[in-house]
């Protein structure tokens, strides 16, 4: 009987100190849910295969890959909902010092230069580099390099280990681009005789153009993918917990076969390859529903930058002409900032600042509309104002002898005069603001070209979608210009 009371208790204590270990290690994972917010906001860049990129099947626009499966399973253990932000590659670490995303995926290297401004978790991931080259170069080792073009990503790891092969290896000339898309069309071109990229990317971007081959570098040191935090976030430890969780359970060896394994380009064609441009649009047909899903966004942009630069352009004409010198040197001392100054670095300016000077995590769509109404504004400025002086003096002293106020007689009377004399010129700017849109996509917006770009990165190729895009810019600036000449045959009309 006491021996069955003995086992029975040694049993009872066993199942006791069990279920404090399980429970323990439950609220250790869930214990950052208790830092004030339900929701781990991720910025990456959905260009880069397979570890996250758009699926773009029937028009869809969800980001989706390897690092997102992992992001998905973090959050869902640490007890938050994720939502996920994207930008270019070297947007990445100034939107986390920015304060606009809580972590960073995008197949990052904790690097020592990068370490010293955020904090980076346990390395997931390990990969290898590769020299990407025209089939039959036999460039497989970084000593075939020698005064050779080599291109790469700019901001990557990559980028820096060709540095430090051009240090060693004499003759090396680097090109640094934006997209990895960009690097291989400059090697099927020929300005580049090679590129360093990741191994399963250049994998993807190999079977996708037979006339490509790779070859990998022997690592002279552990690299590897991990996740990026702001400097002193509190996020580092509960993540590292879940990704030793995920590496001892399988789960990440179940994500690397799920995603590694399967060819997320088109099938290896088993024909030679062909010289010229090679195009085949069908290869792009299943994915044009998604490119034409970035026509209303881009409409929209448009309508509102202008609708609004037109509005503060016209206040900055009226400071500029009122003969008060102090509003008149405002006002052109700001038309000179803006039209002195590039409009990617002001939208790059609006896009990170604003949340560190203000507070206001302003979305990537209002930083764009702001920063074109704020610029354009600058340029119509100067249009309106010569506008409204080619009005006949005779309209404004007709209408003050007539006691009509200034600010009546502005609006009234001068004001559609000089519209009506200035409308091709409102009908350049905003043919201009319609195609300057796609320079938003370099801050995460998903507008025609950048929607292009997008299915360009799936689909290991580059100029099909572009093409594309550029006839969709063609026919919207058609369509305004035939707009806008019904509009001035109408106005002329009623002369």
């Amino acid at each position: 009987m006491k021996k069955k009371k003995g086992w029975l208790l040694t049993i009872l204590v066993v199942a006791a100190v069990g279920i404090s270990i399980i429970i323990g290690h439950s609220n250790s994972l869930k214990a950052a849910s208790s830092l004030g917010k339900d929701t781990l906001t991720m910025i990456t860049s959905p260009d880069y295969p397979p570890y996250e990129f758009y699926d773009t099947k029937g028009g869809d626009r969800q980001i989706v890959g390897f690092d997102i499966d992992i992001a998905k399973t973090l959050a869902e253990k640490l007890g938050f909902k994720l939502k996920i932000m994207e930008s270019d590659f070297n947007g990445l670490i100034p939107g986390l010092q920015a304060n606009r995303a809580d972590f960073v995926m995008a197949g990052m290297t904790p690097t020592p230069e990068r370490q010293k401004n955020i904090d980076f978790s346990i390395i997931y991931y390990e990969a290898k580099d590769t020299i990407v080259a025209p089939k039959g170069s036999n460039l497989k080792q970084p000593q075939d390099l020698s005064g050779k073009k080599l291109g790469v990503q700019l901001g990557t790891i990559q980028e820096q280990n060709a540095q430090k092969i051009a240090k060693k290896v004499a003759g090396i000339q680097l090109k640094q681009l934006n997209k990895v898309p960009e690097v291989v069309q400059e090697i099927k071109s020929g300005r580049i005789n090679a590129a360093i990229v990741e191994d399963t990317v250049a994998k993807g971007f190999a079977q996708a153009n037979p006339d490509l081959e790779f070859n990998t570098i022997p690592s002279e040191e552990a690299s590897g993918s991990a996740i990026a935090f702001p400097k002193g976030s509190s996020f580092v430890e509960p993540f590292n917990k879940v990704l030793q969780q995920m590496k001892g359970d399988g789960t990440l060896n179940k994500l690397v076969a799920k995603w590694f394994s399967q060819n997320t380009a088109n099938p290896v064609s088993s024909t030679p390859a062909k010289s010229g441009l090679n195009l085949d649009f069908t290869r792009i047909l299943p994915d044009i529903p998604f490119i034409l899903r970035g026509i209303p966004l881009t409409l929209l942009f448009t309508l509102l930058s202008l609708s609004l630069g037109l509005i503060w352009g016209t206040v900055l004409s009226l400071l500029k002409i009122l003969g008060i010198k102090p509003l008149t040197w405002v006002a052109n001392a700001y038309t000179s900032i803006f039209r002195g100054t590039p409009l990617l670095l002001q939208l790059a300016l609006v896009y990170y600042a604003t949340p560190q000077l203000t507070g206001y995590d302003i979305s990537a769509l209002q930083a764009g509309v702001l920063t074109f109404t704020l610029n354009s504004g600058a340029y119509m400025s100067e249009t309106i104002r010569g506008g409204i002086q080619a009005v006949d003096k005779g309209q404004s002293e007709a209408a003050m002898s007539m006691g009509v106020p200034y600010w009546l007689m502005m609006w009234d009377v001068i004001l559609p005069q000089a519209l009506k004399n200035i409308l091709p010129a409102l009908v350049n700017e905003t043919i201009g603001l319609l195609k300057d849109s796609a320079l938003v996509s370099t801050i995460g917006v998903v507008e025609i070209l950048r929607s292009a770009q997008i299915v360009g990165a799936n689909k290991y190729i580059y100029f099909e979608p572009l093409l594309f895009a550029g006839l969709i810019y063609y026919v919207l600036v058609m369509g305004m210009t035939l707009g806008a000449s019904a509009l001035e045959r109408r106005l002329r009309q009623s002369e």
